[in-house]
């Protein structure tokens, strides 16, 4: 038993110190210097307890600002991004899954490359595409007589947006296309032959079988992309650079720029702290469900 500890102890080591080191260090330094009055070029100026957060949530400072546009942006990116990609990434779970037997795999390794790519790659394929002088589309549209003259798409809304949100579906839909497959592997395939029996459809199949069977992987994709929008800072800064009129700035280009240019580390700390809280939110709010699913399972299985 005592080796067996040992063992275990061994294997959980080098986690529990990446977790110490890279999250919990960093997050109890980041509540600290949120207390501040620090900035990087004066130092620490003394302990301003709640100033930093009371600074943002008065709604009347720069900070409040930022931090509040920096969330609306968020929002309109998950408006608009989520329901695409999830009926994107079905469309075309369900598709590969109706593909022959031999040819399947390629498919899913083709959609599943997108991810691979580097989100720097990615940027830099999208600002080229949509480029309002001498871009890929603007010159495709123009020869083919839809348009007249170049759109400026990166500095106008909503074509901004519209980049964006293609950009990040394109980069992640192969992703959450897989999931999406392993959940309509995971029904039981005798619900389908039961429809059939009755003469039901595909649409009957989706609307009773499929997307009850599949809520859950569902559920995840909404939550984890709401997750990942939060972090969402190369494509803002690579694609629009947080334009036009900081209308697609992303909330981790706000804080990086009250850090970095405003040069005010304890409300940038604040900031990333009160983002950090909210995403903590949705991940417990993911725990939650996958618990509860599981709990379920169990049962009905008993």
């Amino acid at each position: 038993m005592k080796k067996k500890k040992k063992a275990a102890g061994l294997f959980f080591a080098p986690f529990g110190m990446c977790f110490i080191l890279f999250w919990l260090v960093p997050f109890v330094y980041g509540c600290y210097l949120s207390v501040c009055n620090m900035s990087l070029t004066r130092g620490n100026q003394g302990f301003s307890g709640l100033e930093n957060y009371i600074q943002i949530f008065s709604g009347d400072t720069v900070y409040a600002e930022a931090f509040f546009r920096g969330l609306k942006n968020i929002l309109i990116f998950v408006v608009a991004s989520v329901p695409l990609l999830v009926i994107v990434s079905l469309i075309l779970a369900l598709i590969v899954e109706h593909l022959p037997a031999k040819i399947k795999g390629i498919y899913r390794t083709i959609y599943f490359m997108s991810y691979a790519v580097s989100v720097t790659a990615v940027s830099a394929v999208f600002l080229w595409l949509f480029n309002g002088n001498g871009g890929y589309i603007n010159n495709v549209l123009v020869h083919m007589g839809i348009i007249d003259a170049p759109i400026s798409w990166l500095e106008a809304q909503p074509f901004a947006w519209i980049v964006l949100v293609i950009a990040t579906v394109w980069w992640t839909v192969g992703y959450n296309m897989m999931l999406f497959i392993n959940g309509l592997n995971s029904i039981d395939s005798a619900l389908f032959e039961a429809v059939a029996v009755d003469g039901g459809g595909f649409f009957s199949r989706l609307r009773y079988i499929i997307l009850p069977g599949i809520k859950h992987v569902m559920t995840y994709v909404v939550l984890m992309t709401i997750i990942a929008s939060f972090n969402m800072y190369g494509q803002s800064a690579l694609i629009t650079k947080g334009g036009p009129l900081n209308s697609t700035k992303s909330l981790i280009m706000e804080i990086n720029d009250v850090i970095f240019t405003n040069n005010n580390l304890g409300e940038g700390s604040a900031m990333a702290i009160l983002m950090g809280v909210v995403v903590m939110l949705f991940a417990m709010c993911q725990n939650w469900l996958s618990r509860e699913k599981k709990e379920i399972k169990e049962v009905n299985g008993s």
